[in-house]
């Protein structure tokens, strides 16, 4: 993706899912995108990854950089409107004491409680999805089916057999996309060519070896929403559920993970032949230190005070990032995968 001659170093961008905490992904973006130094060959997104991936290379196909930033600007300013009818919100005691979750919201503890009782086919037999009618809104569909600047990728999970699914632009339909964001306890299943998808987070948050075929650039940076590593051993139902549910999520990346490091230990040993095997240079844009301490529940928090604190953290986080490895591009990984797997 370049408006110019001016060469930039190229990334592909692999983004997850996380619920509100989406935005601090956007943060990340509008970075990006404003930074003269990096050119995006590729995106691929999983649930909240994907939506802000279709909603940037719309924005991109229709005013180039500036159309990408101010389309994800617009589009969270929407889900914060369409939001503020809902009876999810935080509580008097949340709002006096700064806390951005929601787990003293009566709404909240009312929607937790029944969806773990009763499947959305019995809470939402009309199958309503308030997200469908934004996506349809704010996204031409058509206009990304002939994006040839950024190859895109967007991931869902096959229901009966477990497998990913991973649609690329001409694929891409309002559709694919609420199939990456349907998590199975709070949805019905998506039905695209009736075949039913769930959440793409299960078996891809987000999925990689798409890059490795259709993108020249060998380095992936990994913009990453969900901690792969807590301190604190979880005490109660809610955290367990909550640390249950990051593991899983992250679980498919890891294997990634540990397929990049080993097929460039072979190579680096002279097993294979680098002509034929790409030697994948991995970076990672993480929200740990603004992401960590907010509680599960803040992933439904779509107050506009709350999505611009994160897309302030997304760009503070991006600007270090970029001085702090913008050399390492081209060159090496700036995230040691193999210490990662030795403990």
């Amino acid at each position: 993706m370049s408006q110019s001659s001016k060469l930039r170093k190229a990334v592909n961008l692999a983004l997850q899912g996380g619920g509100s905490h989406g935005a601090f992904t956007w943060g990340v973006l509008d970075c990006l995108l404003q930074d003269d130094r990096v050119d995006i060959e590729g995106i691929s997104g999983t649930s909240a990854g994907a939506i802000n991936a279709v909603v940037l290379v719309d924005g991109f196909m229709q005013g180039g950089i500036d159309g990408a930033r101010q389309a994800l600007h617009d589009f969270w300013k929407a889900v914060s409107d369409e939001a503020r009818a809902s009876p999810i919100q935080r509580s008097p005691l949340n709002m006096l004491t700064g806390d951005w979750s929601l787990d003293n919201s009566p709404g909240y503890l009312w929607f937790d409680l029944v969806s773990r009782m009763a499947s959305p086919y019995e809470m939402n037999p009309l199958n309503m999805n308030p997200l469908r009618d934004l996506l349809e809104r704010q996204v031409d569909f058509e206009r990304i089916h002939h994006c040839e600047l950024i190859k895109l990728f967007v991931s869902a999970t096959n229901v009966h057999t477990g497998r990913v699914r991973v649609f690329s632009c001409g694929e891409i339909s309002v559709d694919a996309v609420l199939a990456s964001a349907c998590l199975p306890h709070m949805l019905q299943a998506v039905e695209i060519d009736g075949v039913p998808y769930w959440d793409g987070g299960y078996m891809g948050n987000p999925v990689l070896f798409p890059f490795f075929d259709a993108c020249e650039t060998e380095d992936v940076v990994i913009v990453q929403i969900n901690p792969i590593e807590r301190k604190d051993t979880p005490k109660t139902a809610r955290d367990i559920i909550d640390r249950v549910n990051e593991i899983t999520f992250n679980s498919s990346l890891l294997k990634e993970f540990r397929a990049i490091d080993f097929v460039s230990r072979l190579i680096e040993d002279g097993k294979l032949d680098p002509a034929h095997y790409k030697q994948i240079r991995v970076h990672r844009i993480e929200g740990n230190e603004f992401l960590n301490p907010l509680g599960a529940s803040s992933k439904l928090n779509t107050e506009w005070a709350f999505l611009q604190h994160l897309f302030e953290a997304g760009r503070d986080t991006a600007n270090v990032w970029i001085e702090g490895t913008f050399d390492a591009l081209g060159k090496h990984s700036s995230m040691d995968l193999r210490a990662m797997f030795q403990g």
